[in-house]
């Protein structure tokens, strides 16, 4: 069976948030990875630090020097980094709190099915995360990443978003039960 891995795109300077989201939200996002039938899991950081945050030892951190550059050239970095044997890697955002493991799984399967290089959850019609991105597309990620590439959708409505952490007000809203 193919072997897929997560990339956790985590170095952003979070500058809208104020402070290094990533160290507060990156742990939600791994438990549920933990969750899917991903075979590997590596975060990238870059701005800060998250060596603290990213301690399990079934996660690898990697250090992207070219962060700045954009979140492809943050994708790239991890991309380099995954074994040889990883046939596609699953695209997560490290502030998107409430990824469904059902999500990644349905996003997998469908790969796994019909092939495509890039292939995205999608919510009420939307592009959303996660995004699939099959080896052979690896070597093609514009430093904008992924969402320069036009994936084929598979709907994940029924699984609620991930969820989009920018602000602080984002973070709060989250966090509301009376939100869900």
């Amino acid at each position: 069976m193919s072997r897929i891995a997560a990339v956790v795109l985590a170095a952003g300077a979070a500058t809208r948030f104020g402070s290094p989201k990533q160290q507060l939200l990156l742990p939600r996002v791994l438990e549920r990875l933990a969750q899917s039938p991903v075979d590997e899991i590596v975060v990238v950081e870059g701005a800060h630090g998250l060596s603290d945050t990213a301690s399990r030892a079934s996660v690898r951190l990697v250090r992207c020097a070219e962060w700045e550059r954009g979140p492809g050239a943050s994708l790239r970095c991890g991309l380099e980094a995954l074994d040889a044997d990883v046939d596609a890697a699953l695209v997560v955002l490290a502030d998107g709190p409430r990824l469904a493991p059902g999500a990644v799984t349905r996003v997998v399967e469908s790969w796994r099915a019909d092939g495509d290089l890039v292939v995205a959850a999608s919510y009420a019609g939307l592009r959303g995360h996660p995004v699939l991105v099959a080896r052979s597309a690896w070597t093609a990620i514009p430093d904008e990443g992924l969402r320069a590439v036009e994936p084929r959708l598979v709907a994940c409505d029924d699984l609620g978003t991930p969820g989009d952490v920018d602000t602080p007000q984002d973070l709060a809203i989250l966090d509301d039960p009376e939100a869900e």
